[in-house]
């Protein structure tokens, strides 16, 4: 099998840290390098208070290296726009054919730069979006996550359904697999552990 290239999950301060735990896990058991990417070099600090220490800083990320650019919601997204480079790096992920991934308040970092105005999409809810003064309203679903065109978001209580999308696109997994898993950690389905263990046997 081809060497995967890295998945690249963004990090600041402020950074739900429990909303991407379900895709990175599985990734890395899927054969992807996840690699942090913080606004700097230097740590920062999750809601969660653990502190992180950048893989690297976000001026050297380049697409062309990457499978995937995760960003994961901050109580920053709705403090400022010092987060707008990370919405610049997706639409340059976007732009080059690379995938990205956005869950809770990053939804509204991507609804400002313009990214879901032309994409089926969720957030958190409808109204969140809305208060951006986006153009994307009529593309809006109510649904757990959404994947079009090269870009998944799901709101905050969806980090499951997020993994799931994420796993989807990647091909990180055959359907069978996807499926069990997803039973297993969304629905607590007891029978899906055995049906996850033989599809990944």
């Amino acid at each position: 099998m081809a060497t995967r290239k890295p998945v690249h999950l963004a990090v600041y301060d402020t950074f739900a840290d429990w909303e991407t735990g379900h895709a990175t896990a599985h990734l890395v058991q899927a054969g992807y390098e996840v690699r942090t990417v913080g606004p700097t070099a230097d740590p920062v600090t999750s809601m969660g208070g653990l502190r992180v220490v950048p893989d690297l800083a976000l001026d050297a990320l380049r697409p062309e290296d990457s499978s995937l650019l995760i960003l994961v919601g901050a109580a920053l997204w709705d403090e400022g726009d010092s987060l707008a480079p990370f919405t610049r790096a997706a639409r340059a992920f976007l732009d080059a054919g690379v995938p990205v991934a956005a869950i809770c308040g990053a939804t509204a970092g991507l609804a400002r730069e313009g990214l879901l105005d032309d994409r089926a999409h969720t957030s958190g809810s409808p109204y969140y979006l809305a208060a951006t003064g986006y153009a994307g309203g009529e593309r809006y679903a109510e649904t757990d996550a959404v994947t079009d065109d090269g870009l998944v978001t799901a709101g905050p209580t969806e980090p499951v359904a997020f993994a799931r999308e994420i796993f989807r696109l990647l091909d990180a997994y055959d359907e069978k697999a996807t499926d069990a898993w997803y039973r297993l950690f969304h629905d607590s389905d007891a029978d899906a552990y055995a049906e996850l263990q033989e599809a990944l046997a």
